[in-house]
């Protein structure tokens, strides 16, 4: 049997969802969210086989939730399902650890099947996303940015989250922007609230993910500085 979870902040589509996929005898839908840090929560309690993720949500998006789902449980597997087809959130949810993206309004088969090629270990691209793939594996050199994930940043959030992925502490943020120490600190702080994490080496390590920071660094320990 292949547990789901279904994330999705409208209702009327979860109840629809929970309908269509209730009545597979291979599929059982353990649990439901409604935003991002919701299934998170039922992520880490019921341990899911995979995830059926919606984007656009409030608390945390989809791709916020991706990731830090699939860095906590790598076996969880997380299917998007979303009405976006736009590069940004297709690459972000990739990045992010999803193991398939399909769009809403798919058929039913499609569905199911890309929900039981996901449990299976395989992968699933809606045929309306997958040219756009190939076409950025083709043409980029270098990883860029998630804009959907650091989209709350400030710039200054931005040059300090980028110092913090690179290893460097506090002290040494404030000497690298010309801050105060207190300054960074507060920065610091509200990155963790925007980006949903709960310390400094989460989000450095959501940085290193997505290509944020130029040159490769240790994580900060967790132990010598907590913010």
């Amino acid at each position: 049997m292949i547990r789901v979870l279904v994330v999705d902040d409208q209702w009327l589509v979860t109840e629809g969802l929970e309908t269509i996929l209730d009545a597979d005898s291979e599929i059982e839908v353990v649990g439901t969210a409604a935003d991002g840090a919701e299934a998170i929560e039922k992520a880490d309690a019921l341990l899911p086989d995979v995830v059926l993720m919606d984007l656009r949500m409030p608390v945390l998006n989809g791709i916020q939730a991706t990731a830090r789902i699939t860095t906590a449980h790598p076996e969880v597997r997380v299917l998007v399902l979303t009405t976006y087809a736009s590069d940004e959130w297709v690459f972000d949810a990739i990045r992010g650890g999803a193991a398939g993206y399909l769009l809403k309004g798919s058929p039913r088969a499609e569905l199911i099947a890309a929900i039981k090629g996901t449990a299976r270990g395989g992968t699933h691209l809606d045929p309306a996303i997958a040219g756009k793939v190939i076409d950025r594996v083709r043409h980029s050199a270098a990883p860029e940015v998630a804009s959907t994930v650091f989209s709350d940043l400030s710039e200054r959030e931005l040059q300090v989250l980028q110092l913090l992925a690179q290893g460097l502490s506090n002290q040494a943020i404030a000497g690298e922007l010309h801050l105060s120490w207190g300054t960074v600190r507060n920065y610091v702080s509200s990155i963790l609230d925007k980006l949903g994490v709960a310390d400094r080496t989460q989000a450095a390590l959501l940085a290193q993910r997505y290509g944020l920071t130029s040159r490769t660094g240790e994580p900060p320990d967790p132990d010598t500085e907590r913010l």
